[in-house]
């Protein structure tokens, strides 16, 4: 990542920030509706040095790679039968679409009361989230695949393993990143989502503690924050990974 993309980043924080401040001074809110920027900064700083947040931060966490990972494999293996077979589409894209149009938070609740408070039912909301963006996007990026290559594989006597490493994945990997990208910030959503319908540890429930009990406002921002920069890094992750596969700028 080049300086130029690290200072338009930090400019636009920097005008983020100002405008934030600008409002509060403006509106005239009082901190337990609106804090000001300073005071959301320092609690999230009181809130590591004390290890309030780092706990939290790491069950959310966890949850997010085991749910993007499932739910992400799932989708390529999904999404290639999609895109090769014609008869898999007609059986399956009914079920698919009519599970992403179901609202995860009125799933939540139910995959709580089925799976427990714990980890799994936390692991299956992220991957839900994540299968149908990744799948949808692996479809498309086979499907898209230049006919002209394949039958020039097939000529050549390739292999049905090495059409699928040699041609059809590297020409689908834009495709599929584009997917990937998405998917990992939905991640993020769904172990919230799961931890708002159950859970004993992680930032959704740090969230609940902060404007509920302790009518912490400061420690709400700070955690949407934590929230926030965690989705940023996974995002630019994936990526400086695509940069490295596919070469995008």
């Amino acid at each position: 990542m080049n300086r130029s993309v690290v200072a338009t980043g930090l400019a636009a924080l920097a005008v983020v920030l100002l405008a934030w401040k600008a409002i509060v001074e403006v509106s005239g809110l009082p901190p337990f509706i609106l804090p000001p920027p300073e005071s959301v900064l320092a609690r999230f700083a009181s809130a590591w040095l004390d290890g309030t947040m780092a706990p939290h931060t790491l069950v959310t966490v966890g949850e997010i790679g085991l749910g993007f990972g499932a739910g992400g494999l799932l989708a390529l293996v999904v999404g290639y039968g999609l895109g090769r077979s014609p008869l898999v589409a007609r059986l399956i894209s009914p079920y698919i679409v009519a599970a992403q149009a179901t609202p995860i938070l009125a799933l939540a609740p139910v995959l709580a009361l089925w799976f427990g408070p714990g980890l799994l039912s936390k692991v299956i909301i992220a991957a839900l989230i994540v299968f149908f963006p990744i799948a949808v996007s692996v479809m498309v990026g086979i499907r898209s695949v230049d006919a002209g290559l394949l039958e020039l594989g097939r000529s050549l006597r390739a292999t049905p393993r090495q059409v699928l490493t040699t041609l059809e994945i590297p020409a689908a990997l834009p495709a599929i990143f584009g997917g990937i990208r998405i998917g990992v910030t939905l991640a993020v959503v769904g172990a919230i989502v799961g931890e708002w319908a159950g859970a004993e540890r992680g930032l959704g429930v740090l969230i609940n503690l902060a404007r509920g009990s302790l009518f912490d406002t400061p420690l709400l921002f700070a955690t949407l924050l934590t929230i926030a920069a965690i989705g940023v890094v996974l995002y630019v992750l994936v990526v400086l990974v695509e940069r490295r596969l596919v070469g995008r700028r």
